[in-house]
């Protein structure tokens, strides 16, 4: 994908730059590992720890900069891992806490970093803290959690509902009273009005950094405090019921979902959360943000050096694919960040993939255009497994679902099990090489044919261009660092020019299926020379009559020289 000789240099050294260890997550490619898919080695179909251990050489080889793992800690698995029943523990399926430990041996040894997700809204109901305070209102936990009296007519305390259906409270009889949860039934809210609360939260948090962990990517952080006088959301106009994630399929788009998540009290816990990480240097917090505006939420929960890291939201994990898309959701955040640091992804284990999700073509230039894009934004970037090999969304039977949101909204709506199938290793193996036993989800039929042996031994594969451009990337301080400035161009022409002490960087894309040309002009000053373009082109984009001439999803990166440093 890149022309020329590929090499990985010092890892924080590029340019004559010298990257501050402390900084690592700047401009880091970061890769999730959905444990449960990944490898198996003990054969009951579902991947684990020591899998990732035996995968860590293949990691290695990508060029990534830290692998963020999904949760693996003890659970009912109700929604697989993010209902946690110990923070503190690993659940028997994934391994033991030895296996993590040599886990984050090894991968630092490789020069890994190591990211776990932490689930600090709520709960799995089998939490030994829930358990306590659903007993009677006067224990040490009664106040834990987020209970509230019915109203006179034995109904709900508010018009709160559930991400995943319904509403957001369920009655308990031993209490007398309801308990919130935001997603399912079997994962209640905690109360973070309790400063109890918020301190058992964070000696969890500082149990993992104790051994070892480099960070910690924040489920649903923005859910962490509710309205403390239960106020009810106001309904949403029909018209407006489409916004991100969520549909007409789903009440939970019928809201304003201004008083159940995303309260001012919130930042002061970002706070607490980014002064535990201070004394453990060089480790990091990054937050899934979904809120009304989830761009203002980034910025504000990313302000300063006092907050979080990094935030990420869904605004690029919608069904939405345009070059001017793209423009405005990142030119939106960047007018409202200032020193803020964004984290990008096209890809996880909650949304269908982003090959498929993007138009469904059926094409490797797609997904190594698409990879190239999201990682030459400034920020950071989340990469999704099985990105690297340019998956599709797997088609999973009524009979094979799993995901308890498919379960519920099926058939308008699959769930999320299509993006979560076994990682294709081994093309003629049994399960493509993922387990001998029957995995927990099918491997997908059309994923064998992409398995990573076939794709280890063609150099035009997806696998190879993933590696190739991101050990490139890790050389270009402007794309990893640097500043950010669009260029107006039509569809479907993305182009934007990236700024680092005095180093430029002009980047274009095609997001079509059809080869376009771009005047030179539409993209550089007037005193551009055209004679100072060099760099590397990451398909087969040429110069001709000064024009630039992209194939179907062409990319194309130039350096600038001196005499083209105005863009305005």
């Amino acid at each position: 994908m890149v022309n020329g000789n590929c090499h990985q240099t010092s890892k924080y050294q590029c340019w004559g730059f010298q990257m501050n260890e402390q900084m690592w997550w700047r401009g880091a490619v970061i890769y999730q590992i959905y444990p449960r898919s990944f490898y198996d080695t003990n054969q009951d179909g579902i991947g684990d720890l020591p899998g990732i251990i035996s995968k860590l050489d293949y990691i290695a080889s990508l060029g990534i900069d830290a692998i963020w793992i999904s949760p693996f800690f003890k659970s009912p698995m109700k929604d697989f891992g993010y209902d946690i029943s110990d923070y503190r523990d690993i659940d028997p399926i994934f391994g033991t806490l030895a296996d993590f430990d040599e886990l984050v041996l090894k991968a630092h040894a490789l020069g890994i970093k190591i990211m776990i997700d932490q689930v600090l809204s709520h709960t799995s109901d089998q939490h030994q803290w829930f358990i306590d305070s659903r007993e009677d209102k006067t224990n040490d936990k009664a106040d834990w959690y987020v209970w509230s009296d019915a109203k006179e007519d034995g109904t709900a305390p508010n018009n709160w509902l559930s991400i995943f259906g319904g509403s957001g409270w369920t009655w308990d009889p031993r209490r007398q009273q309801y308990y919130l949860h935001n997603f399912l039934t079997s994962q209640p809210d905690l109360n973070f009005h309790n400063p109890e609360v918020r301190q058992a939260v964070l000696d969890n948090i500082e149990f993992w950094l104790k051994r070892g962990v480099d960070g910690f990517r924040l489920d649903a952080i923005n859910f962490c405090y509710h309205d403390a006088q239960l106020r009810d959301n106001p309904a949403k106009p029909k018209e407006l019921r489409t916004s991100i994630g969520f549909d007409e399929k789903n009440p939970y788009a019928y809201q304003y979902h201004y008083y159940n998540n995303t309260q001012d009290e919130n930042l002061g816990f970002m706070e607490d959360i980014r002064s535990l990480l201070n004394q453990y240097p060089g480790s990091v917090a990054l937050g899934e943000i979904s809120s009304e505006d989830s761009l203002k939420t980034m910025a504000e929960y990313t302000q300063g050096n006092t907050r979080l890291h990094m935030g990420y939201s869904f605004d690029l994990l919608t069904d939405n694919f345009s070059a001017s898309y793209i423009k405005q959701v990142v030119e939106s955040l960047e007018a409202r960040v200032s020193d803020g640091w964004p984290c990008w992804s096209i890809s996880n284990h909650d949304v269908e993939r982003v090959v498929s999700r993007w138009g469904g073509f059926n094409s490797k230039d797609f997904a190594k255009m698409l990879f190239a894009m999201i990682s030459s934004l400034r920020g950071s970037v989340c990469s999704y497994q099985g990105e690297e090999l340019g998956l599709t969304e797997a088609d999973i039977a009524f009979e094979d679902i799993q995901d308890p949101y498919g379960i519920t909204f099926w058939p308008q709506f699959k769930g999320r099990d299509g993006c979560r199938t076994p990682h294709p290793w081994q093309h003629d193996a049994i399960n493509a090489g993922f387990s001998d036993g029957k995995p927990w989800l099918p491997v997908a039929s059309e994923h064998f044919a992409q398995a990573v042996d076939i794709q280890d031994e063609a150099t035009d594969s997806v696998l190879n261009s993933y590696r190739n451009f991101n050990h490139w990337r890790k050389e270009q301080p402007a794309l990893r660092y640097g500043d950010i400035k669009f260029i107006d161009t039509p569809e479907p022409i993305l182009a934007f020019v990236r700024q680092y002490q005095g180093e430029q960087l002009l980047v274009c894309f095609n997001f079509s299926e059809q080869s376009q040309t771009v005047a030179l002009s539409s993209l550089l000053a007037e005193n551009a020379n055209l004679n100072v373009l060099s760099g590397h082109k990451l398909t087969s984009a040429t110069i001709v009559d000064g024009a630039l001439q992209l194939p179907p999803f062409g990319c194309f990166y130039c350096k600038l020289g001196q005499q083209a440093k105005s863009l305005s």
